[in-house]
């Protein structure tokens, strides 16, 4: 369907699109629907299930004998934290496996540390309080800005990078994925509890993320260059540095020449991880044909995008999506049960086949959220047991 024409940018930006003072922003070269993959973990004491901020002990325990840092293993914002970032793939098995590789290495380390690991959107009952900093001048400035809301960021999410071959490209692939994205945020839900408290949503993480500056729904562009004037007056403000700083659920990332899906929590196992990013491959993939075909691509309105997030937010995998700018909606489950089905010769030609085929069995068991509610239930609301099953479940 065409963009409705209220979706278009103001004269005033379109000026600014094509004003010799905008700066260009030079988008990597990459080649089409490569894959890189990003989890962050949570280092967890065993016996209590509290984050240990022992970051900086697992990373040099990973560092090479001449105290090289390990070239995928990384620290984040807090130091309770660790990050598995994947090489370039070709195909989703194969970034799987290399994060299978890292947690296995990080494992032997943790291990000998007394440490334990956990993957979910929130810790159950960590207080913001009492998590450490990261110290590095990017993580002060950011704390330093945003003050309560950014001390209270316990957050861990999953990211996935798609290559996509010109800076042109990617923005009319961005706002086709933005039909997408709850569906994927909802398969993920993995952050019921915050700071002790059963908040009643399914993913509060991705609530809580978007109240940092530039974090959130994306602005909808068609063009490059509405995005370089997009950041331009972003840094001539002074509210970011450079691009890195756009915080979207979805954005281009200049650097890697990838669109990089952000939606989603923690997944709390591989396999999940797994079905979240074959899921995100192969939309990109027909969407980009469909691009290549010369299709208009479904646009939602701004209004149905936020409102698809909080629903997915709140509800998890029952939520009601709208999925079409006429306003239709589905369930959910429903609905991606029906795209396991249509995507399969997608997924056969991109090699994720199993991983996309494993949707439905995740949502016969239940989503992270719900098993971790589950569990909680099980325990008379002993929030411990809810981090001692996620650290199971990990192992498995």
């Amino acid at each position: 369907m065409p963009v409705p024409t209220e979706f278009a940018p103001s004269p005033e930006v379109a000026s600014a699109a094509v004003s010799p003072a905008v700066p260009s922003i030079p988008f990597a070269r990459s080649a089409r629907g490569t894959v890189g993959l990003e989890w962050e973990l949570t280092l967890v004491d065993p016996a209590t299930g509290a984050p240990v901020s022992r970051a900086p002990e697992v990373l040099a325990a990973l560092a090479a004998p001449d105290g090289t840092p390990h070239p995928f293993i990384t620290g984040e914002l807090l130091l309770n934290t660790v990050e598995l970032v994947s090489d370039v793939h070709t195909t989703v098995p194969a970034a799987i496996d290399d994060l299978r590789g890292q947690l296995d290495e990080l494992r032997v380390v943790c291990d000998s540390l007394g440490i334990d690991l956990i993957a979910s959107g929130s810790h159950p009952f960590a207080q913001w309080q009492d998590q450490p900093i990261t110290p590095k001048p990017r993580y002060e400035k950011l704390i330093d800005r945003t003050r309560w809301w950014g001390r209270n960021m316990m957050i861990w999410g999953v990211h996935v990078h798609v290559g996509v071959e010109d800076a042109e490209r990617a923005l009319p692939l961005l706002d086709g994925l933005l039909t997408y994205s709850p569906h994927l945020q909802a398969l993920s839900a993995s952050s019921p509890f915050w700071a002790g408290v059963d908040t009643g949503y399914a993913s509060n993480r991705s609530l809580m993320f978007q109240q940092l500056p530039t974090a959130g729904i994306p602005q909808q562009f068609t063009r490059w260059s509405e995005f370089e004037a997009y950041v331009a007056d972003m840094t001539r403000t002074g509210i970011i540095e450079d691009h890195s700083e756009v915080r979207w659920d979805l954005r281009p990332s200049p650097r890697w020449g990838t669109i990089e899906l952000r939606s989603c929590d923690a997944a709390s196992t591989l396999t999940e991880f797994g079905a979240i990013a074959a899921l995100a491959h192969c939309l990109s993939d027909v969407l980009t044909t469909r691009l290549d075909a010369g299709e208009q691509l479904t646009v939602l309105q701004p209004w149905f995008v936020r409102e698809n997030k909080w629903r997915a937010a709140r509800y998890g995998l029952e939520a009601e999506l709208i999925i079409n700018a006429e306003g239709d909606e589905r369930l959910v489950t429903d609905h991606l049960r029906e795209l396991v089905i249509d995507l399969a010769p997608v997924a056969e030609r991109l090699g994720c086949a199993a991983e996309l085929a494993s949707i439905p069995g995740i949502l016969d068991a239940g989503g992270s959220y719900q098993r971790q509610l589950r569990v909680a239930a099980e325990n008379d609301g002993d929030l411990r047991a809810v981090v001692a099953g996620l650290a199971a479940e990990l192992r498995g």
